[in-house]
């Protein structure tokens, strides 16, 4: 048996050569490509930046809104000459311009608990992108063991098939000289077909781990993976389980945001009451127009005329004449007329709040259910995540108890397939008790690989609820 220990070590150097030089990427390397390409972590980092924008835009309310106006028309047809404001029918353009302020000065404080309501939930956006994160590298680092463990577990069965095929082909020639026993050639090569069939589905195992992995990498191509050397001695865990859910709630991002997301509904339900209370604000307008009709009568001078009177002097007859003013029409400009017609209005406004249909009253309660909703589902995470790391504890503690059970079981194995190999070499078993000997043996070291591995699995999954995983 100890030559088929060294065989098992010499193949795990190889295959760590191998994997060295295939690149084969180590836990931190796959947790790196995890960090850059999964999707759902991509999808929490954007989600937090709408948030942070839905922030600044709350903010941004403060400042007053200033918004200008301006139009160009063409007139045609009966309508108001805008400078005489004179009923007329002939064509002509206008235009206006407008500048217009507004600037909230109170409105029940509706701005100020808004601001508040979306900076707890942009810091719970940021809690949450950190959770995914926590929760993304527990995840690749479970993936990482389970294909060092699916190859482990490849490996040994490739190492009893091996041993198996020496064992046919002895019996064989055996078998062919006329010293051995048929039935015993027979059942060696049953036993051949078992291992041959327990590394096929070893492989199929140790595949469907790779891919596992290479879809929270978000890759294409086969992860290969080096060697974690973790696991030179197995030593109990120092903490309770309660001792470690406290820690859970005192690190976890995922707690963080939640109550991040209480402390917006509790904001949020300030915001609906604002409905209740006046709304304030300033207002300011400043307006100008033009019109092509509008014109300016210069005086060119003046003329004398007849006025159509006469005046009679001794009976004589005299026309009146009248001294009459000249004039001349100039269009006025352009941007004069918008200077002459400049007017502005400044004031402020307030809207009360009368009746509204009970709005207000029944967004205030929604706002109430759901920061009650979000309680409840704070104290359910904190549920859950009790019960798992109750659960994962007790596995911990039955994986570290079964492997050292296990170890016992395989150094006992080791020494009765040893003395088994020798009996059944020289005649003096029969094959049954061999193989029995054998399965006993290869069940033993496989079952200790996988207390080996679900202890270390049960050992990170404790590290990610106290918060240990960055």
């Amino acid at each position: 048996m100890k030559k088929i220990i060294i065989i098992l070590v010499l193949i795990t150097t190889s295959l760590n050569a191998q994997n060295t030089k295939n690149q084969g990427l180590s836990l931190e390397e796959c947790i790196q490509i995890a960090l850059d390409n999964n999707i759902n972590l991509k999808r929490s980092y954007l989600q937090a930046k709408t948030e942070r924008l839905n922030f600044r835009g709350t903010k941004s309310r403060v400042l007053p809104a200033i918004n200008g106006s301006y139009s160009y028309a063409v007139n045609k047809g009966r309508s108001i000459d805008p400078y005489t404001n004179d009923v007329i029918d002939q064509q002509f353009s206008y235009s206006n311009a407008g500048l217009r302020l507004n600037a909230p000065i109170f409105n029940g404080f509706e701005l100020r608990n808004s601001i508040q309501r979306d900076r707890y939930n942009m810091e719970a956006a940021q809690a949450e992108k950190e959770a995914t994160k926590q929760q993304l590298i527990l995840d690749v680092t479970l993936a990482y063991f389970q294909v060092l463990n699916t190859r482990d577990l490849w490996e040994l069965t490739k190492l009893r098939l091996e041993s198996t095929i020496k064992q046919t082909n002895r019996i064989k020639s055996l078998n062919d000289e006329g010293a051995g026993n048929p039935a015993d050639y027979t059942d060696i090569k049953g036993q051949l077909n078992n291992d041959q069939s327990a590394v096929i589905a070893a492989k199929n195992n140790m595949q469907q781990s790779q891919l596992n992995l290479a879809q929270l990498l978000n890759v294409d191509t086969e992860v290969k993976v080096t060697e974690f050397h973790a696991l030179a001695e197995i030593k109990k865990h120092e903490l309770s389980a309660e001792e470690i859910y406290l820690e859970s709630l005192e690190n976890l991002q995922v707690f963080d945001g939640q109550r991040l997301r209480i402390k917006a509904t509790k904001e949020d339900i300030a915001v609906a009451r604002s409905i209740f209370v006046p709304d304030i604000s300033l207002f300011a307008q400043l307006n100008t127009n033009y019109s092509s009709l509008a014109s300016l009568l210069n005086e060119t001078g003046t003329q004398v005329l007849e006025t159509g009177g006469f005046i009679s002097i001794n009976e004589i007859a005299y026309p009146v004449l009248a001294n009459e003013s000249q004039f001349s029409q100039q269009d006025i400009s352009y941007f004069d007329q918008l200077d002459n017609n400049l007017s502005s209005v400044a004031g402020i406004s307030m809207d009360v709040p009368i009746f509204n249909g009970f709005r207000g009253k029944r967004s205030v309660a929604l706002k109430k259910i759901q920061m009650e909703d979000a309680k409840l589902q704070l104290e359910n995470t904190k549920n859950e995540y009790f019960q798992a790391i109750k659960l994962a504890y007790s596995d911990m503690e039955a994986a570290y108890e079964n492997y050292f059970v296990l170890r016992d079981q395989v150094r006992a194995y080791e020494h009765s397939y040893e003395v088994n190999e020798i009996r059944f070499t020289d005649g003096v078993s029969n094959i049954v008790e061999y193989i029995i000997s054998k399965n006993n043996l290869d069940r033993s070291m496989i079952n200790q690989t996988n207390a080996k591995y679900e202890f270390l699995i049960r050992i990170k999954i404790l590290e990610y609820y106290r918060g240990k995983i960055e």
